[in-house]
């Protein structure tokens, strides 16, 4: 580990989603007594449980809030539905300054029913981070593009490597439009190692990486393939180099586990947080 670098295990987040079988006070509860110190939220969840609520909830079990997710979804051609994209952004970025997290993470959006136009999609979120980000920098909060891998360009995300996610976020100044860095979705991707130095520039303010998050790749892929992201340790991404070459870049941030995958939604949720616990020592450390 990097000189200066603090524990990875200090550093460790879990992303709500790992354990939706936990309501919100069971998972503030069992990171804490875990000794997981960060945490993952989702807007839904925390908006049927109270904004306010939430921060007090998390902030009174001694964590923090490393990410908000999601806003995004950004390529819509109709005005209408740009503008309630927007709009809905906004509120996005009001529940990450009060739940206390600097970074709101960004799904760009797919292709319009009937688009073929993936770069036209790409240039409508370049003009809604445009938008958003003055606004994003009011509330001390930095917009966090991430590309998803390339299977989900055409209905969920038209940014699917890191380099086309800089390219966009490279327009706006480093303190408001940032990168995140997940391992399911870059692992596959040749140029990733070079890129994850290009995001992080010369180190501190002018550092893209918003976030690192950690999930596997495991084969076959479900049905519908959201819910596919293996357990660390089970697939094929070496996740320790992820992490060496997050830490060359400068990164000293929380490393977030973000896993969505029903066979450890149907288990004991605190037997799945000491079991990412030791994967991560295992397989990432």
């Amino acid at each position: 580990m990097s000189h200066g670098t603090p524990s990875l295990l200090d550093r460790l987040s879990l992303n709500q989603e790992t354990v939706r079988q936990w309501s919100l006070p069971e998972l503030a509860d069992g990171c804490a007594r875990a000794g997981v110190r960060g945490v993952g939220l989702w807007r839904a969840p925390v908006q049927q449980y109270g904004v306010a609520a939430a921060a007090r909830l998390v902030r009174d079990a001694g964590l923090r809030v490393t990410s908000l997710c999601r806003g995004g979804f950004f390529t819509a051609l109709d005005p209408g539905e740009r503008a309630a994209a927007l709009d809905d952004n906004r509120a996005a970025l009001d529940e990450a300054a009060a739940l206390g997290t600097d970074t709101l993470v960004l799904v760009s959006g797919g292709l319009p029913a009937g688009s073929r136009d993936l770069p036209g999609a790409r240039e409508r979120v370049a003009d809604a981070l445009g938008e958003l980000a003055p606004y994003a920098a009011e509330r001390g909060v930095r917009l966090a593009l991430e590309p998803l891998h390339p299977m989900y360009a055409a209905d969920r995300c038209v940014v699917s490597t890191l380099a086309q996610a800089l390219d966009l976020a490279e327009r706006f100044p480093a303190d408001r439009v940032g990168v995140v860095v997940d391992t399911y979705h870059l692992w596959w991707d040749d140029t990733v190692g070079a890129q994850i130095g290009r995001a992080g520039g010369t180190g501190g303010t002018g550092s893209r990486l918003a976030a690192f998050q950690l999930a596997d790749w495991v084969t076959p892929l479900p049905e519908g393939v959201l819910l596919g992201r293996g357990q660390l340790g089970d697939g094929s991404v070496d996740l320790r180099w992820f992490r060496e070459r997050v830490e060359t870049a400068g990164y000293r941030g929380p490393v977030e586990v973000e896993i969505f995958n029903p066979a450890l939604w149907a288990r004991d949720g605190a037997e799945v947080l000491a079991e990412i616990v030791q994967r991560v020592r295992t397989h990432v450390g």
